[in-house]
């Protein structure tokens, strides 16, 4: 029997996973009470995709929009392998290669430290045109360490996909140029605001406060009580 994949069509997709990111609250917004993230910055919006996972129908609605956009935009054929990144790229790319029919890797952030020493499990070979896998994608900084350990087991890598994308830095772009990196994603900040404001899950302020936040989270954080850049680098 062939092997095929459903078809959405762009507008659908990320609307409707745009829909799904917030009816299971993986997108969480609090302009009150702002969440202090790592950096020690502030901000109204945190981002869990790896909830989503403990949503079996609404992740398969995903991955089947996943592996449609991935039909669309690179071509199963042109796939040989989906390699997930430690650790929230794991189960999406377990997913989409079962969608897909395509085998699965995964990459650490570093070799392990005994056996084999092993930074990718799971078969690479040599020549393999690899997708790298992960749940979101904010700036891109992280994905270098695992394009960079696919590439150097023999591994083609030219596309990388991601459920959510915020899609308003500039240093994402940049990163992924650098990277040569076609990054696929089934929804960003942009429509998630759209939605949720064509659907009522945000009012009129609270979706300005988001807007203002991703225009310049820095002077955001600052104005609530969160680090500056300086302060936050250190």
């Amino acid at each position: 029997m062939a092997f095929s994949t459903p078809f959405f069509d762009k507008e659908t997709m990320t609307r409707e996973a745009s829909k799904i990111l917030l009816q299971t609250e993986a997108i969480l917004v609090n302009v009150d009470e702002p969440f202090t993230y790592t950096s020690g910055r502030k901000g109204p919006v945190y981002v869990d995709c790896r909830k989503l996972i403990g949503f079996p129908r609404a992740r398969g609605v995903l991955m089947d929009m996943a592996a449609s956009l991935l039909a669309q935009e690179v071509g199963t054929e042109e796939i040989d392998v989906c390699a997930g990144g430690e650790t929230a790229g794991i189960p999406y790319a377990a997913f989409l290669s079962e969608r897909l029919n395509l085998p699965m890797a995964y990459v650490r952030k570093k070799p392990k430290g005994f056996g084999r020493m092993a930074q990718i499990e799971g078969v690479v070979n040599e020549g393999d045109r690899a997708i790298l896998v992960e749940d979101l994608q904010t700036d891109g900084g992280s994905k270098r360490v695992f394009v960079n350990a696919l590439r150097e087991a023999g591994a083609i890598v030219d596309h990388a996909f991601v459920v959510f994308h915020y899609g308003v830095f500039e240093a994402s772009t940049k990163n992924m140029e650098e990277l040569g990196i076609n990054l696929h994603a089934l929804t960003t900040w942009p429509e998630i605001l759209k939605t949720a404001q064509d659907f009522d899950y945000f009012d009129a302020k609270t979706a300005e406060s988001v807007r203002e936040f991703l225009d310049d989270p820095v002077a955001w954080s600052v104005a609530h009580g969160g680090k500056g850049e300086e302060e936050s680098a250190a």
